[in-house]
């Protein structure tokens, strides 16, 4: 009997470390990609262009996603991913992606990636469980400045647009084959029992250590409306 109490308690134990580290690994995460968000607004010649932000229907970021190897390369990491509603920008919900790529490649090298999510038809696939990027979901490395030039079709038929930024360099990206899914261990960690689906529909509040990323987001928004404006 005592022994079986231990048992309980150590898997209890174990339970409860698991959930605090996974805790901790999402608000890492949240505020890592708070930063590059803050970071990519900052410099504005050389950034995600204003029409496309404002057009943005869900906006996701991957800090320090890793990619390289030798002969066959690899990506994979993990990011957050937030949806305009008719109250707001959503509570983020957590994603994580990996694909494999085939080229002559060698080192590792970590980027942050951010996606943007162009329609409905986006939304949907972020709402699913997988999808693969360039497979399910037509993707487009997007265009980089103030602005996006008038000629260029970055609003057609593309569904995610994706950006990369790399030792200090902001460019557009392809991220062809890579797949995007959800986090569930991370998801559960910070909001308990609840769906992606919930989080990004604005069915759930913004918990606290979610608000400086969603801020930044708002923030990019509302400074792309303000400069159309002008």
């Amino acid at each position: 009997m005592k022994r079986a109490m231990f048992v309980l308690a150590m898997l209890s134990l174990g339970t409860l470390c698991w959930a605090g580290s996974a805790l901790e690994d999402a608000t890492d995460r949240l505020n890592n990609a708070t930063s590059v968000m803050h970071e990519i607004m900052g410099m504005p010649d050389k950034g995600i262009p204003e029409e496309v932000l404002h057009h943005a229907k869900c906006v996701g970021v991957i800090p320090h996603m890793v990619k390289g190897g030798f002969i066959f390369g690899a990506k994979e990491g993990k990011g957050v991913a937030t949806c305009r509603t008719a109250d707001g920008w959503s509570a983020p919900a957590f994603i994580t992606i990996s694909g494999g790529s085939w080229g002559l490649q060698i080192g590792v090298e970590a980027v942050d990636v951010v996606l943007i999510f162009q329609n409905d038809k986006a939304v949907q696939r972020l709402l699913s469980s997988n999808f693969q990027i360039g497979g399910d979901a037509s993707a487009a490395a997007g265009p980089v400045g103030r602005h996006a030039e008038a000629g260029t079709d970055w609003k057609l038929d593309t569904e995610i647009l994706t950006y990369s930024r790399a030792k200090g360099a902001f460019a557009g990206l392809t991220l062809e084959g890579a797949s995007l899914r959800q986090d569930s261990d991370s998801r559960h960690a910070m909001y308990g029992d609840v769906t992606t689906k919930a989080l990004l529909l604005g069915e759930v509040p913004v918990p606290p250590a979610a608000r400086p990323f969603v801020a930044e987001v708002r923030g990019a928004k509302a400074e792309a409306r303000e400069d159309e404006r002008k």
